[in-house]
């Protein structure tokens, strides 16, 4: 494949529903939107399943959300695939968490993303590493992910990469080794410095990796007050900056939106050159620089002040 086209949501959190039957349905809209002008995935940001959380039962314990939201996500995954297998569009569904038990029998959830494809498959990757609120247990004991999954997807080497995890370089070090044809980062940030090192990082990974990175975030949180909430989102494709793709690596972006622009826009991601940026990682055309192939572990380093 030498293009892909993307349909990037940076869904709005904060209105509130009345039910999961709403929610899918704007899922649908957009699903179908995407398949009229021929994109071939629909992705959405992480914790995008946080709006169920707007017609959660009232009496609904704090510690139990991450439960409820895991009990909700089977049913809104087995209906997002079979929209996925109708309109012929993957769909990123962002991520939902998912029940796995800690070694004491202690029940813990997954900070999990799902991809859903036409022909019925589903791939997923948990995120690696954890924020405070997720490591300090709100709404229930959040686990870290501990592999990598590379994903075949319509020919094209892909991976998931979540929110924070796209800011350590160590595990980039590993990603630049995997032949990545297309990395997609789905973001929850809860302000602009947060939006900032998501973005910034993904935009320097292109750059790094030779390959496409993708972005997304949502904006605001569920049940908020869009005037004082800080939570920021937007949306960005990103490619090699080099002469033969890209003057400054931008292929497409969405200005950061704010809770209080109570926007909810999609990025169309159109013909994102994926098969130019293979051949610049593999040596199959002319490039400036190719960052991912050097190794430091030479180095001696030199540090007068040890």
């Amino acid at each position: 494949m030498e293009t892909v086209s993307l349909d990037l949501w940076a869904v709005n959190l904060e209105p509130v529903l009345p039910d999961l039957t709403s929610w899918l349905a704007r899922v649908e809209e957009r699903i179908a939107a995407a398949a009229h002008r021929g994109a071939q995935m629909l992705v959405m940001p992480e914790f995008a399943c946080a709006q169920w959380l707007s017609f959660a039962p009232v009496d609904l314990p704090t510690n139990q959300s991450l439960q409820w939201l895991s009990e909700v996500g089977t049913v809104a995954l087995d209906a997002i695939s079979a929209m996925s297998v109708h309109y012929g569009v993957s769909v990123l569904a962002g991520t939902i968490p998912f029940p796995a038990a800690l070694p004491d029998g202690v029940q813990g959830f997954l900070n999990r993303a799902w991809l859903l494809t036409p022909d019925g498959l589903r791939f997923h990757q948990d995120k690696l590493s954890l924020t405070p609120l997720e490591a300090g247990g709100a709404g229930g004991i959040t686990i870290a992910g501990g592999s990598i999954n590379v994903i075949n997807w319509n020919g094209l080497r892909l991976a998931i990469i979540i929110c924070l995890d796209s800011e350590f370089t160590s595990l980039w070090s590993r990603l630049g080794k995997l032949d990545l044809d297309l990395i997609i980062i789905p973001a929850k940030t809860d302000m602009i410095t947060g939006y900032n090192r998501v973005f910034g990082c993904a935009r320097s990974r292109a750059v790094e990796l030779q390959t496409a990175v993708c972005a997304i975030g949502a904006v605001g949180v569920p049940v908020g007050v869009p005037h004082t909430d800080t939570g920021v989102g937007g949306a960005g494709a990103f490619i090699p900056c080099d002469v033969s793709v890209s003057l400054d690596g931008v292929f497409a972006a969405l200005l950061p939106q704010t809770a209080a622009m109570m926007s909810d826009h999609v990025l169309c991601v159109t013909d994102l050159p994926v098969g130019a940026c293979r051949r610049l990682r593999n040596g199959h055309a002319e490039a400036e620089v190719c960052p991912a192939i050097w190794d430091a572990s030479h180095l001696v380093v030199t540090d007068v002040a040890v």
